[in-house]
C-alpha cells in the first residue's frame, strides 16, 4: 500500500513538473488583428515625426496596458527621446578644386550629403584626405589613420571591409560584412577623428545596394539623436570619385589596392573642398514603448530578458517621391517591416503575463529603427532596466508571412551561448536551426538588437527569414513556391507595396513568435545569464 501511495505521489509530482514546463501559446487571431491595424492606411506608414507614428505609439501603449504589462517608469509605458530632423536645401553645394579645375557634382546624381549635427548652416573650406576603409580595429591589428591628424579635413572612405586573402581567409570575418564595414561605423569614426566632413565612395558591390538607396535617403528628411554629429556626411558616386582623384593626380584603383593592406596610410589629395550646406532643422520628441512581466524568482527577477520589435516605418510621402506606381497613395505601410514584429510582440505579451518566468520579461517597441536604430540606441544610452542585469535581447523584424517551416533562422546567435539555448528550444519544437550563410550585406548590424550587442548584451534577430532574401528556408508546404514568394518580397521592401493581405498564411509568423517566446523563457528560467563566446569582440564590452 505504501509503495502504491509513494508511486502515486511521485507521478503527481512528475505531472506537476511537466505542467509547469508548459509554455504560453501564442495565438494567431490577436497577432493578425494587430498586424492588420498597424499596417492600415489609417496609420500612414507609422513615420518618424509624423501623425501616423504618434497613432502607433498610442495604440501600442494602450494594448500593453490592456494585456497587463507593467509600466517600467513613473506609471508610463513611454520612454521619450529627442530626435533632430534635417534635410539639405536645394541651394546647398559641395565643390572641389583639383588640378586647377572645379568639380561641382550634382546633388542626387554625383553626390548626396547632409548635416547630422543639428546645425542649420554649415560652411567650410578644407583639404581632402583619402583614408582607405576608415577602420580602426585593434583586434585585427588594423589602423587606417596611423595617427594622422584629420581635424578640420574632409575624409573620403570606402565602404565594406578589407577583403580576405589566401594568407588570411578569415580576416574581418572573411566574406561576411562586419560592423567596421557599415556606413554607420564610418560616420561614427569620422566624428571621433574630428573630421570636418566625411564622404563614402559608393559601389553597388561594396555597399550591397544601388546608388538609388543613399540618393533616396538623403533626398528625404534624415533623423539623428540630439547631440554630437558630423557637420557634413554623405556619399560620392564612383564615377565622381574617380574623376576627382584623377584630377588630383591620384589613381583611385591604385589607392584601393593599397588600402587592402595594414601598411596603408592616409593620402592627402591635391584638392580642396568648399561646402555650403543649408538645412531645414526640427526637433522631434518620439517614444519607445515598453512594459514588463515581473519575474517570479526573488533574486532573478532583478534580471531581465528583452523582446524587441520596432514600431516605425517610412511614413507618408506627401511630396510624391516614392517608388510606387503612378496613382499610388504614397503611404509606406510597412506591413512586414515591421508591423509584423510589433504585432507579434503584442500577441506574445498577451500570453506571457499569465505565466511569469523566473527573470523579468520586457517587451520593447523602439522608435526610429528605420532612421538608424535611434530608439534602441536611446534605450542603451539611458536604459529603463540596468544593462548589467539585462540577460539578452531577442529581436523580431520583418517576419515570415509565407507559412510554417521545418527550420528557424538564428543568424547571430552563434556569437554567444544563445545558440545552444536556441538549439534546445528548436529541438523541443521539432525544428532545425537553419544553416549559417555568409552575412554579405551585414544584416546582423542592421536591426535593433545590434544596439544591445554593442553594449555587451547577447542579442540577435530571431528567425530572420525575410532578411535572408534567398528563400533558403525549408517550408512545410510547397517549399519551392513558398521560397519564391519570400524572395519576391524584395521588390516590396521599403516600397509602398509592403501592404497587409488578409490572404497571408500567418502560421509561420506564429511559429516564429512562439519560438522567440520559448527562447525567452529558456533564458529567463536558466540559472545563469547568457555569455558571449570567448573570442567575440562584443563580449569585451562592459555593460
Amino acid at each position: 500500500m505504501r509503495t502504491s501511495l509513494a508511486l502515486a505521489a511521485s507521478l503527481a509530482l512528475l505531472g506537476t513538473a511537466a505542467s509547469a514546463q508548459k509554455l504560453p501559446v501564442v495565438a494567431e487571431a490577436p497577432l493578425r488583428a494587430h498586424l492588420a491595424f498597424l499596417a492600415d492606411d489609417l496609420l500612414e506608414g507609422r513615420g518618424t515625426g509624423q501623425r501616423g507614428g504618434d497613432l502607433a505609439v498610442r495604440y501600442l501603449e494602450t494594448q500593453a496596458a490592456l494585456a497587463g504589462l507593467q509600466p517600467l517608469k513613473d506609471g508610463t509605458y513611454r520612454q521619450g527621446l529627442t530626435i533632430v530632423g534635417s534635410k539639405a536645401l536645394p541651394d546647398s553645394t559641395v565643390t572641389f578644386k583639383a588640378g586647377g579645375k572645379t568639380i561641382a557634382p550634382k546633388f542626387g546624381e554625383g553626390i548626396v550629403f547632409g548635416a547630422s549635427n543639428g546645425q542649420q548652416k554649415v560652411a567650410f573650406e578644407a583639404p581632402v584626405v583619402f583614408a582607405g576603409y576608415g577602420i580602426k580595429a585593434p583586434e585585427e591589428q588594423w589602423d587606417d589613420f596611423k595617427g594622422v591628424d584629420l581635424k578640420g579635413k574632409l575624409v573620403i572612405m570606402m565602404v565594406n571591409d578589407p577583403q580576405p586573402t589566401a594568407a588570411e581567409p578569415k580576416r574581418f570575418a572573411g566574406k561576411s560584412l562586419t560592423w567596421y564595414g557599415r556606413w554607420v561605423y564610418k560616420y561614427e569614426e569620422a566624428l571621433r577623428q574630428g573630421a570636418a566632413g566625411v564622404l563614402l565612395i559608393h559601389t553597388t558591390a561594396s555597399a550591397s545596394y544601388p546608388w538609388s538607396v543613399p540618393a533616396n535617403g538623403f533626398g528625404h528628411e534624415r533623423f539623428n539623436l540630439a547631440g554630437a554629429g558630423n557637420p557634413m556626411e554623405g556619399w560620392l558616386q564612383e564615377d565622381t570619385a574617380r574623376a576627382l582623384f584623377q584630377q588630383a593626380g591620384q589613381d583611385l584603383d591604385a589607392l584601393r589596392a593599397k588600402a587592402e593592406t595594414r601598411e596603408f596610410q592616409p593620402v592627402a589629395l591635391d584638392a580642396t573642398v568648399n561646402v555650403k550646406l543649408n538645412s531645414t532643422i526640427r526637433g522631434i520628441e518620439q517614444f519607445n514603448v515598453a512594459g514588463s512581466v515581473p519575474g517570479s524568482d526573488p533574486k532573478l527577477k532583478d534580471e531581465a530578458v528583452i523582446y524587441s520589435a520596432h514600431w516605425d516605418h517610412l511614413g507618408k510621402d506627401d511630396d510624391g517621391n516614392d517608388q510606387g506606381a503612378a496613382g499610388s497613395d504614397h503611404i509606406y505601410n510597412g506591413a512586414i517591416d515591421n508591423a509584423s514584429g510589433a504585432a507579434a510582440l503584442l500577441a506574445m505579451a498577451q500570453v506571457a503575463v499569465k505565466q511569469p518566468a523566473r527573470r523579468t520579461q520586457i517587451f520593447l517597441w523602439p522608435a526610429g529603427e528605420e532612421t538608424g536604430m535611434l530608439g534602441a540606441n536611446a534605450w542603451v544610452r539611458a536604459p529603463l532596466w540596468p544593462l548589467a542585469k539585462t540577460a539578452a535581447d531577442l529581436n523580431l523584424d520583418s517576419m515570415n508571412f509565407v507559412g510554417k517551416t521545418h527550420d528557424i533562422g538564428v543568424a547571430g546567435a552563434e556569437r554567444s551561448s544563445l545558440y545552444a539555448s536556441a538549439a534546445k528550444v528548436a529541438k523541443r519544437m521539432g525544428l532545425r536551426l537553419a544553416p549559417a550563410i555568409p552575412d554579405l550585406s551585414g544584416a546582423f548590424y542592421r536591426a535593433d538588437h545590434f544596439a544591445f550587442a554593442k553594449a555587451g548584451i547577447p542579442a540577435f534577430n530571431v528567425g530572420s527569414a525575410v532578411f535572408s532574401g534567398d528563400g533558403s528556408f525549408d517550408f512545410v508546404k510547397d517549399s519551392k513556391a513558398s521560397s519564391a514568394r519570400l524572395v519576391a518580397f524584395k521588390k516590396d521592401y521599403h516600397q509602398v507595396t509592403d501592404e497587409y493581405h488578409p490572404s497571408w498564411d500567418l502560421s509561420g509568423m506564429v511559429q516564429q513568435a512562439q519560438f522567440t517566446l520559448n527562447l525567452g523563457y529558456e533564458v529567463a528560467n536558466d540559472k545563469t545569464m547568457p555569455a558571449w563566446n570567448k573570442d567575440e569582440a562584443f563580449g569585451k564590452v562592459k555593460r
